[in-house]
């Protein structure tokens, strides 16, 4: 995204002078188009009630039937946080940001619920744990908005994933509660870096989905990136040798040339999970 669609978004919405409770949105979404990742923080400390906010802003999101299956782990000690950077050495920003918080899915309280009031739980099966996923992703996603309009930057923490059963001991996560993702807070050192994103040709549809010229959206798309924000290092070039056009697709796909996370399904079968 860029500025452009800042620019666009206001244009929309400038001739409702009557509803001014629209224009105020369109500055909030183009705040939201606008966005960055932050990968380089100062020192200074993020006040406790602001993190306090965040979280109950975060936690204010949807949530699948009320189930509130997601919860937020705020990392305030050195100690665990360092063991946290050890296990994200590809990340170093881990170890800079004056906050980490790591998003877990929660099917536990549900669980306890059923033995509480005597009533079986009748839905083992991989919903249960794909709906706490997605409620923590949610959550996740409201922090970020909510963060990055009050002037703070952050950047998810994937890379916690290569390292779920390490990061699930660190942080004494029980069965059926298991990490979904970290994230960086701070304010940022630096200006955000806005990664322009896949043109909404190929990625929304109307009534069905559809793939009609996606080869060649795409291939537009890699040579835009390729011009305007190309990328400083080509993946595994060991492996496939320097290429003469490295666009999006191929960074993603050399990317999942190497198996990443294979042991990340058995992790969540030990928590507890039938995955069937």
């Amino acid at each position: 995204m860029t500025t452009d669609l800042h620019s666009a978004l206001q244009f929309r919405f400038q001739d409702h002078t009557d509803v001014p409770d629209q224009l105020q949105g369109a500055e909030v979404l183009a705040g939201m188009a606008d966005r960055g990742s932050c990968r380089a923080f100062t020192d200074q400390r993020v006040p406790t009630e602001v993190l306090e906010t965040l979280c109950a802003v975060a936690l204010s999101s949807p949530t699948k039937s009320d189930l509130q299956q997601r919860d937020i782990v705020l990392m305030t000690s050195a100690g665990p946080r360092k063991e946290l950077a050890d296990m994200v050495t590809t990340q170093p920003w881990v170890t800079v940001a004056p906050m980490i918080a790591v998003f877990c899915g929660n099917n536990r309280r549900q669980r306890l619920s059923h033995a509480w009031h005597d009533i079986p739980f009748a839905n083992d099966h991989l919903d249960a744990f794909f709906n706490a996923s997605v409620d923590a992703a949610i959550a996740l996603g409201a922090f970020v908005t909510a963060a990055e309009s009050i002037g703070l930057g952050c950047c998810p923490i994937s890379g916690i994933r290569d390292q779920a059963a390490a990061v699930s001991r660190l942080l004494n996560l029980p069965q059926h509660v298991f990490p979904v993702a970290g994230l960086a807070v701070g304010y940022p050192a630096a200006p955000k870096v806005i990664s322009k994103r896949l043109p909404l040709a190929a990625t929304v549809h109307l009534d069905t989905y559809q793939e009609e010229d996606l080869q060649q959206t795409v291939n537009a798309y890699d040579t835009d990136r390729a011009l305007t924000q190309p990328y400083a290092h080509q993946r595994y070039e060991d492996r496939f040798g320097t290429a003469a056009a490295y666009g999006w697709s191929m960074d993603k796909v050399r990317q999942y040339s190497a198996p990443e996370r294979a042991d990340f399904g058995a992790f969540i079968r030990a928590k507890g999970f039938n995955l069937d």
